[in-house]
């Protein structure tokens, strides 16, 4: 008999969970253990454990997302029709949204199951009477309906497309966000100059002028007390970042890197540049099998580009992905052209997402999923030789 049971702490977990053979450190327990320490303050999580008898045979990361116009717009306007858009926009999103997924970072990393033991779509309907469960209990115990449901983010290839009558039948709609930023290392590169070497030469030079304008800059891996220690300016210099995103949907809590370091150790590594002994920028990385995943970073805007901080950091991520023998180096959405100029390839991404309330609502929600995931036009760049 298939069965579900949904977790609210990590402690409560069972054992299996780590036991089951996925490759995923997001959906390990050092790593969600990590983000419950740790988690921004409108976002809680809950697993889902589906069992054949009481044998597990699949999860899933649910997470509450309370929307709050402050974290989702951080950026303010004085331009009296943005103002006016905005607030439609909070009024639609605002409330209680539930993620299958992680939020935080992109990619699916919120499901795993056995084909062996259960098909996808019948896994699928399960996740769904999960969500249900989960609402109805935020309602009994908040007094707070749930108004959006997010299942993120798929691949083109990802198989769950082919459980389009599941969603369909519970009014999920497919749409397209920005694309995923994959870098593939080529196995004949062994060091960062074997990299550099198959440029063209407007992209080499363009790397001397980076690497020359930061040659003045000390990087530096911090270790456990020395991320404890620079915890405020670590914080700041991710503000500097994040607050300058036009959308957003939550903020890190000031002791999240240092919660991530905590619990995966040496698959976290937090990367600072010195300029005069002082802390300029950073750069996180999370070792996630053979995929080097980044992640979030911060850096001083006044110094960005006297310095090339951030070009620096992506050339400093691909040596560090080359050097320890990784395969893929995921970086994520945004700034996809200069990731491009440095040999990270767009691969389409899809969610599938649905309001609660009504026709109408959703109607709006389609358009703001637009807004808030724009495909902009951009110029790929084609770095190598």
């Amino acid at each position: 008999m298939i069965h579900f049971r949904i977790y609210n702490t990590i402690s409560a977990l069972p054992n299996s969970w780590d036991a089951l053979p996925t490759h995923d450190l997001f959906l390990k327990t050092a790593f969600l253990e990590a983000l419950e320490q740790s988690s921004p303050r409108n976002i809680s999580s809950h697993y889902l454990c589906v069992f054949k008898d009481e044998i597990l045979i699949g999860t899933a990361v649910l997470q509450r997302v309370q929307m709050y116009a402050d974290d989702i717009f951080r950026k303010t306007s004085n331009n009296r029709f943005k103002q006016i858009a905005k607030q439609l926009i909070a009024k639609i999103v605002r409330g209680n949204t539930i993620v299958v997924g992680n939020l935080m970072h992109t990619g699916q990393h919120g499901l795993f199951f056995l084909t062996e033991e259960i098909t996808q779509d019948g896994f699928l309907k399960i996740v769904y009477e999960a969500i249900e469960e989960l609402s109805n209990s935020i309602k009994k115990e908040f007094n707070k309906n749930t108004r959006i449901i997010v299942f993120k983010d798929y691949f083109e290839d990802d198989t769950i497309h082919t459980g389009l009558d599941f969603f369909e039948s519970n009014n999920l709609y497919k749409a397209q966000v920005q694309p995923n930023m994959l870098f593939n290392i080529s196995q004949e590169w062994n060091t960062e100059q074997d990299y550099i070497s198959a440029f063209k030469k407007k992209y080499r030079d363009r790397y001397k002028r980076a690497r020359k304008k930061g040659s003045t800059l000390k990087l530096i891996e911090l270790d456990l007390d020395t991320i404890k220690k620079q915890s405020n300016a670590l914080y700041k210099l991710y503000e500097n970042v994040s607050d300058n995103a036009r959308v957003n949907s939550f903020k890190l809590s000031q002791n999240h890197f240092y919660s991530l370091k905590e619990h995966l150790n040496e698959d976290f590594k937090l990367y600072g540049y010195y300029l005069n002994q002082e802390l300029v920028g950073f750069y996180t990385l999370v070792l996630n099998q053979e995929t080097l995943e980044t992640y979030f970073l911060g850096y001083k805007k006044e110094l960005q580009h006297d310095y090339q901080l951030y070009l620096n950091m992506l050339y400093n991520m691909v040596s560090f992905g080359i050097e320890n023998n990784f395969k893929t180096i995921v970086f994520a959405r945004t700034a996809m052209e200069i990731k491009s100029s440095i040999g990270a390839k767009p691969h389409k991404m899809h969610i599938y997402i649905k309001h609660t309330n009504n026709f109408i609502a959703n109607t709006l929600l389609k358009l703001i999923v637009k807004h808030m995931n724009p495909m902009r036009e951009w110029q790929e760049r084609h770095p190598f030789k």
